[in-house]
């Protein structure tokens, strides 16, 4: 869930050459796309995590307006999980992670999934804004669920929480704000104690997460762009890392977007559409840093990249894609080093038209394949057409690769936003 927050701005950066379209991997190959869910489903946020060890796949959505009980002291919206066992193929049904569990709980949002070697399901989420960022775990493939531990330790407020794991499960991360900074928790018990909430900004804005990434070496990274309180102005895109298994933090500005372009369908927030930033890390440390940057301000978003092999030092900007104005990036690495696959969505072919789209790069991210169009379908919804669809639902989309290398992508379709009663839903494919 999102509210308007604030930005910074930093030094100009250079734009380096890139090549865009080359063959820097072999053609990929999606299936369909297929809804997550019903018509009647209003699936919103959505993401998804793979099993690093077998054939299991998990899904997550924020239900708006889900609830396990009839009386009215469950979440009315609440956040479902289902499964696959057989890479996609068939799944089970959606099942609330905290429902009767979590009875008194107002609503919950922004599901988060990651998976440990050893097949254990880490889900974080929004159990309001107060306690904020909670964390279960399932140890049978997404049946049952244990009781949130929480992790706000005082603070009154939490939102937008990113999570990212070790391959074990043992050290978990956290990253989310409150109304005013940027915070970070460590767990280093496989998520059954958290430390106290560290701030990772010094400055007079407020930073968003929208990716995570724990290195081989155990450094870990989130992509984070900043708001102003008004949600207008610059924002500065920044990766916040740790090198000390979350004691401390640091925080490097990389480049500054310009104002986002505003939203103008009935009750979207002003900062829908401001930049967003998100990081992976491949099997050799390879780090790749994808963000949305506008040189104008209200001017259309444009998708990049940097790169670096130990966080410090990184690469000039390189230009992934400026059809349209693109949003909610999402990225992760490959079975081998050099492998990333990045999605987003965009509206190039429309201000109401916007599609989600896929590229690869197998050489660390300096040559990248031609953009993939993913939402293939023009109808199955009132608000698809053959140009796309009407409005990106959900403040951001999910990308997970298996161990053999396929990719499970799922991102929101609507015609507006959920509290103005827009109608959307959560829509995946699988392949590559």
């Amino acid at each position: 869930m999102r509210r308007a927050l604030g930005v910074v701005a930093a030094a100009v950066f250079a734009v380096a050459a890139f090549a865009v379209g080359a063959p820097a991997a072999s053609a990929p190959s999606f299936a369909s796309e297929q809804l997550a869910g019903t018509l009647a489903d209003d699936n919103w946020e959505p993401t998804t995590a793979a099993d690093p060890s077998s054939s299991y796949v998990y899904q997550a959505v924020t239900g708006i307006g889900a609830h396990e009980c009839d009386q009215h002291n469950c979440p009315g919206t609440s956040i479902l999980v289902r499964a696959s066992s057989d890479g996609g193929a068939t799944w089970g049904s959606f099942v609330f992670v905290c429902g009767i569990a979590c009875k008194n709980v107002g609503w919950q949002f922004d599901p988060q999934l990651a998976v440990a070697n050893d097949g254990t399901v880490y889900a974080a989420w929004l159990n309001t804004f107060n306690p904020g960022t909670v964390l279960s775990k399932s140890f049978d493939h997404g049946r049952t669920w244990t009781t949130p531990v929480t992790m706000n330790d005082g603070l009154s407020y939490n939102d937008k929480p990113i999570l990212a794991i070790s391959p074990s499960g043992k050290d978990v991360y956290l990253a989310f704000n409150d109304k005013t900074d940027a915070y970070a928790v460590a767990s280093h018990d496989y998520g059954a104690t958290f430390s106290a909430p560290v701030k990772t900004n010094d400055d007079s804005f407020s930073y968003l997460a929208y990716g995570g990434a724990v290195a081989p070496n155990g450094n870990v990274y989130f992509g984070e762009t900043g708001e102003a309180k008004d949600a207008l102005g610059p924002e500065p895109v920044a990766v916040v890392s740790s090198t000390d298994g979350g004691q401390t933090w640091s925080t490097r500005v990389l480049d500054t977007s310009q104002e986002a372009p505003p939203c103008s369908f009935k009750s979207c927030y002003r900062d829908f559409y401001s930049s967003q930033a998100t990081v992976a890390a491949d099997a050799s440390g390879k780090l790749v840093f994808a963000y949305l940057l506008n040189t104008v301000p209200d001017a259309p978003k444009s998708l990049y990249v940097r790169t670096s092999t130990d966080g410090v030092n990184w690469s000039p900007r390189s230009l992934v894609n400026s059809d349209g104005d693109s949003n909610m990036p999402s990225i992760a690495a490959g079975p081998s080093a050099g492998d990333f696959r990045l999605v987003w969505q965009d509206n190039r072919n429309g201000t109401n038209a916007w599609n989600t789209w896929y590229a690869r790069t197998t050489t660390g991210g300096s040559r990248w394949s031609a953009d993939l169009r993913l939402s293939n379908l023009g109808s199955g919804a009132p608000y698809k057409s053959s140009a796309g669809y009407t409005f990106p639902f959900g403040d951001y989309l999910g990308l997970a690769v298996a161990p053999n290398g396929t990719n499970f992508v799922i991102w929101g379709e609507g015609d507006g936003i959920y509290v103005s009663a827009g109608t959307g839903g959560s829509w995946w494919t699988r392949g590559g």
